[in-house]
């Protein structure tokens, strides 16, 4: 019975299970139908969205104009007042026709651009699936899915802005366009279009420029790989300027060709050995009549490689930075004999800069252009090394950066070598021992600023150049003195430059501000400004480049007025030199690169090939100084400051001090040197300097005129500036003393008392410091004093042209005694001496003594010692009056 009961109860229970289960079978199910129509759904309102977005965004596109397509349209430069300054189109082109076009630039295009070209209808959906998986992954505008179809369609009709409605656009007339036109009319279309550098435009007129080939159909698989690769960025594939990018884009269209099948793999290794160079032909340069053409070169550049579009087809309104006074100044400069020599290949490049926003005002890109289309440009292109032009950007301006050097931080100027033992020194081989950081960069040494570069260490010293545009892979110690490995630009040295003048904010130099499409829509192609250094830095070093323009090595840049900082820089050949026949220290590149508040220029001088006469003799060197003065002169109206930003300090320091130690109050002016730290590094010890003593007056006289009844007093001084005055102590017969203050170098004393003796020192003070005092004694006759006085005892005569000389002591207060004592010595061998007592109410000071070498007190009592030079012996004068019959004292008496 109990198995039985256990089994009903389990089958019971077994039923309650099944029931359950299909409950929730069931129950899935539902949930399962309910998300897949929901999904379903989902899918049909966001196809519908989609569509109804598509043709929302269709619905402005512009229409399929065949005459767009067949006619380029020209585009309107602007300078920076919005006044027109050229006209870019309309030049010869060779146009070419689908016949015309090789198969094997064909094969080369498609694998580069649209290996299904042949395969889609307009839009590559495979293709474009996997730029939507890109740009999910990596965000929008990531990576492009446009055919040549749609490429062909953006070049004619749309902007490059990469915006969902500018590729909706661009999608649906890429449409059309198929049902309009056969495959071959498209490529045609294509090929005829596309930018390659240089103003060149079409693969006919390319072929041409850089192969030498006007038919097509001799072209080389690398050279067909070449012109395929450079439509992507035309500028930068330049085999002219960038061979090594050229070579690298070729090799890759070589391996998309071999993955697509066109040709094989050995034919694409075999294709990557030729030299890119060993493929162009020499670079031509046409004819032009477009102004400007250094300036207007650097407009296409900019905004190709920002836009990507044709300046010379597109219909564009581009409004630039130009200023059409400075470019032309520059450009007569240029031109001129004035500076310049006839030496053979001798060139330069100037770029000027705005130096608050970065806006380029003039580009100066050679000598001689008038007749050359868009040839080499020395103010954008590199030119060469920078020299010490380097010296603020890789050492000294990471110096106060990183280690917050102030501009008095001593350095020792001596012999040196790098790292690996190479000895460096510096131009001239001398050595000036330790000096400042200001003195160190103003006279440019090299020793000290390796040293500096090795402190600030070569990764913080590369961050600090690059953030100032100069783009360093890897820098090493000959850098910091300006052997560069790659060359630098112009252009990118005055760009670099701006942020010193600009309180630490780099902005990259820029020639466009907008393009305007002939829809009507704008592209603001302005670069962002961004902050690169502390302003402390930029004021710091832009102060010390002061120093350089006003008593340094730039000294003949100067311009009386103008606040202008700026570096010079040269470069020499070294162990290159014996390639031409030169010696090591000879020249080939001259700089200065200076700026005022307002602008910046960089001024490049050297030559453009290399040769037994490409070097710059002494005056050329000097060169770019006098044009930095010229262009500044002229450019600038003096206005706006270098402002010290409250992250400075400026303090008086005295001169030689390691550590800077503040100036005392009586260290010399000579001594005292105006240097810059950053707030919270200043020094607090001070110089102990005891005051320096004057030299004394010379040619004391002192002379009675008895029809003026007045003393002339009278004396000369050879070290008196402005800030000397002298002090006149006259003390009468009584021995009361008067002080006179005077900046002239004579006194007169009106109305002498009859018989009284007056006694006159003159001191030369300058602040704290003071001379011994001259003195000078006069008799005044008439009066009591004719009466003869009783002689003391030890009272001698005096002879005739002797010296008297007398102490007088006295006590000050109501009762003060004063005791003469003389002690005279006769130069003809009389001598004569007495001694005087009286009392004197005179009162004193505290205390005060007065000779004539030293002023010294002791409380409670005045003591005078004075020495009369009398009649001859001291002053050189003769006598004013009958000789003393006494000795009388002739003291001061007043406190120092």
């Amino acid at each position: 019975m109990s198995g039985e009961y256990r089994s009903r109860v389990e089958r019971k229970q077994a039923a309650k299970q099944t029931k359950q289960k299909k409950a929730k079978t069931k129950r899935g199910r539902s949930w399962l139908k309910t998300i897949a129509i929901a999904i379903l759904l989902m899918m049909v309102l966001g196809a519908i969205g989609g569509i109804a977005t598509f043709a929302y965004f269709v619905k402005d596109a512009p229409p399929l104009d065949e005459a767009k397509i067949k006619d380029p349209l020209s585009s309107v430069l602007y300078d920076m007042n919005g006044k027109q300054v050229a006209e870019l189109g309309g030049y010869k082109r060779t146009y070419i026709s689908y016949k015309d076009v090789p198969k094997v630039l064909e094969d080369a295009v498609l694998a580069t651009e649209d290996a299904r070209f042949y395969e889609h209808h307009g839009i590559d959906v495979v293709r474009l699936a996997g730029a939507v998986l890109a740009n999910i992954k990596e965000g929008f505008g990531a990576e492009g899915g446009s055919t040549i179809t749609q490429q062909v369609v953006k070049m004619t009709f749309l902007s490059s802005e990469k915006t969902l409605k500018r590729k909706a656009q661009e999608a649906w007339l890429a449409l059309q366009l198929e049902q309009k036109y056969s495959k071959h009319e498209i490529l045609e279309m294509y090929l005829n279009k596309i930018y390659y550098s240089d103003g060149i435009y079409g693969v006919a007129r390319a072929a041409e420029y850089y192969f030498g080939k006007t038919d097509l159909k001799k072209l080389t698989l690398p050279e067909a790989a070449l012109l395929a690769g450079m439509p992507q960025s035309p500028n930068r594939y330049n085999p002219y300027d960038h061979p090594e990018a050229a070579k690298k884009r070729r090799d890759t269209v070589l391996s998309l060709m071999a993955k697509h099948g066109f040709i094989s793999q050995e034919e694409a290794e075999k294709a990557k050995q030729v030299p890119i160079q060993s493929m162009l032909a020499e670079r031509k340069k046409s004819q032009s009549s477009v102004p400007y053409d250094a300036f207007i070169d650097e407009v296409i550049k900019e905004v190709t490689d920002k836009a990507n579009v044709n300046v010379f087809e597109d219909g564009l309104k581009i409004y630039t930075t130009l200023d059409q006074n400075v470019q032309t100044y520059v450009e007569k400069l240029l031109n001129s004999d004035k500076y310049f020599t006839n030496k053979k290949d001798l060139q330069s490049g100037i770029a000027v800069v705005d130096t608050k926003t970065g806006a380029i005002r003039a580009l100066g890109g050679g000598r001689h252009r008038d007749n050359i289309e868009f040839g080499f440009n020395y103010a954008i292109q590199p030119v060469g090394q920078p020299g010490s032009t380097i010296k603020p950007i890789l050492d000294y301006g990471p110096a106060i950066e990183y280690l917050k050097w102030s501009t008095a931080h001593i350095l020792v100027d001596e012999p040196y070598t790098y790292s690996d033992g190479t000895p460096i020194r510096n131009a001239g081989g001398k050595y000036a021992g330790p000096v400042t950081l200001r003195k160190a960069l103003t006279w440019s040494y090299n020793i000290p600023a390796l040293k500096t570069y090795q402190a600030v260490g070569k990764e913080r010293a590369m961050e600090f150049a690059n953030r100032l545009g100069m783009g360093f892979d890897e820098v090493y110690e000959p850098y910091a003195i300006g052997g560069v490995s790659r060359y630098v630009s112009v252009l990118q040295m005055a760009g670099a430059y701006t942020a010193f003048g600009n309180n630490g904010v780099y902005t990259k130099p820029y020639a466009v501000t907008k393009i305007v499409f002939p829809d009507g829509t704008e592209m603001d192609l302005q670069p962002k400004p961004k902050r690169v250094m502390h302003d402390y830095t930029a004021y710091m070093i832009t102060d010390v480049l002061k120093s350089v323009i006003r008593s340094g090595t730039g000294q003949l840049a100067n311009v009386p007025g103008l606040e202008l900082a700026g570096k010079t820089g040269t470069t020499n050949y070294g162990k290159d030199g014996a390639k031409f026949g030169l010696d090591r220290d000879d020249v080939p590149d001259s700089w200065i690169v200076g700026y005022t508040p307002n602008y910046t220029a960089a001024i490049w001088v050297g030559f453009s090939k290399r040769s037994s006469t490409a070097k710059l003799d002494k005056y050329e060197q000097k060169i770019p100084k006098y044009l930095l003065r010229d262009i500044m002169s002229h450019i600038d109206d003096g206005s706006g400051e270098f402002k010290q930003p409250d992250s400075v300090v400026k303090l008086p320091i005295k001169k030689g001090t390691n550590p800077p130690k503040l100036a005392g109050k009586y260290t010399p002016e000579s001594e005292i040197t105006y240097e810059l730290f950053v707030r919270g590094t200043e020094p607090t010890e001070t110089a102990n300097d005891v005051p320096e003593e004057l030299p004394a007056v010379k040619g004391l006289t002192a002379v009675y005129d008895q029809a003026a009844n007045a003393i002339s007093v009278s004396w000369s001084y050879d070290e008196q500036t402005d800030e000397t005055i002298f002090e006149v102590r006259v003390k009468d017969g009584q021995g009361q003393t008067n002080t006179i203050t005077t900046k002239d170098r004579s006194i007169t004393i009106s109305n002498p008392t009859p018989g009284w003796t007056y006694t006159i020192a003159v001191y030369a003070k300058d602040g704290e410091r003071m001379s011994k005092p001259a003195i000078a004694s006069v008799h005044v006759p008439g009066g009591e004093d004719q009466t003869p006085v009783p002689q003391q005892p030890g009272d001698d005569s005096q002879g005739s042209g002797g010296q008297n000389g007398g102490t007088d002591q006295g006590n000050s207060g109501n009762n003060g005694n004063e005791n003469g004592q003389g002690n005279n010595n006769e130069q003809n061998g009389g001598a004569s001496g007495g001694q005087e007592n009286g009392n004197s109410g005179g009162a004193n000071q505290n205390n005060g003594q007065t000779d004539g070498t030293n002023n010294q007190g002791t409380n409670n009592s005045g003591q005078t010692n004075g020495t009369n030079g009398g009649t001859g012996a001291n002053s050189g004068t003769p006598p004013v009056s009958p000789p003393l019959k006494n000795g009388s004292g002739a003291g001061l008496g007043t406190r120092p």
